[in-house]
């Protein structure tokens, strides 16, 4: 069995095949020329070829030093790629990174973190999906995401394993059907208190409870507990259930920002209000992804 041949004896042969001269190969090698003479003739041995033709010198590779200068050539470009692709992966370069994201996300917190991402890091394969806040956790914790833009606060019980990140501070807004009475005055704030008695689309507890219980909190502080009519997952579908006329509901502001038919949107005020609303980056607090150490830090500068 042959013993294996190292890159540092890929590198000398290749001196000497391309100098053919042992004397400017050991030169470009910073060695002496006697050990360099030793080697070449170590690798010969080893292989159990003639690598060069010569008398008193070199005059040419053998057939089998004209194989072996083509595969040392590959062999230490591959190398060469090896550490680079290892060092680009150290950094976060490299690699992929898997992403979730509430709804209100998109408005404009996660352009603007992909876009800054990939400038940065454009080999990164980036694995996005919409996911409700406690979905994004239970992945989180379960190794099948990497990092979540969630929607504050996050339950006390998962606290102690989750490092979160706050990216946008805002507040919630009364989402009405265009055609209720409630629709009129919508450059006037209107009291939290005056939604008491009519008809909630609300999500699960189970999709965002922190959320969840921010909104409760507020009713509670106006005097009242949401009848909840019907319940959904994605802001954008409580939105249009909203513009159906099936009851009202409280959405993060920045869907005010582009107006949907069949929807008012007013802000509040009085006992309960404001309803703050706020996402952040969330990733497990012992995941050391490079990958992830890169996003965080683009988040960070967004």
């Amino acid at each position: 069995m042959y013993r294996m041949l190292s890159l540092r004896q890929f590198q000398q042969f290749l001196a000497v095949a391309e100098t053919m001269s042992f004397r400017r190969a050991a030169e470009r090698l910073n060695m002496a020329q006697p050990p360099l003479t030793a080697a070449i003739r170590q690798m010969e041995e080893t292989i159990g070829v003639r690598l060069f033709e010569r008398t008193n010198r070199i005059t040419g590779l053998t057939a089998a030093g004209e194989v072996l200068r083509e595969e040392a050539q590959r062999t230490i470009a591959q190398a060469e790629r090896a550490v680079t692709l290892a060092r680009r992966a150290g950094t976060g370069e490299i690699g992929s990174l898997r992403i979730g994201f509430v709804a209100s996300a998109v408005r404009r917190l996660l352009p603007i973190l992909i876009a800054a991402f990939r400038e940065q890091h454009p080999a990164v394969v980036l694995e996005l999906e919409e996911v409700p806040t406690a979905r994004q956790i239970a992945a989180i914790l379960d190794d099948r995401m990497d990092v979540g833009i969630v929607a504050l606060p996050l339950p006390s019980d998962v606290e102690h394993r989750i490092t979160v990140q706050t990216m946008v501070k805002s507040r919630l807004v009364a989402a009405i059907p265009a055609r209720h009475p409630l629709a009129n005055a919508i450059d006037t704030p209107l009291a939290l208190a005056a939604l008491a008695d009519q008809p909630w689309i609300l999500f699960p507890a189970g999709e965002g409870p922190g959320l969840h219980s921010t909104i409760l909190h507020a009713c509670a502080e106006a005097g009242f507990t949401p009848r909840v009519a019907q319940r959904a997952v994605q802001m954008e579908t409580i939105i249009g259930l909203v513009a159906a006329g099936l009851g009202v509901a409280l959405v993060p502001r920045l869907f005010n920002e582009t107006p949907r038919e069949g929807v008012v949107f007013r802000e509040l005020t009085g006992s309960g209000s404001p309803v703050p609303y706020e996402t952040a980056l969330a990733w497990r607090k012992d995941n050391h992804l490079p990958t992830l150490k890169a996003f965080i830090r683009t988040g960070i500068r967004a």
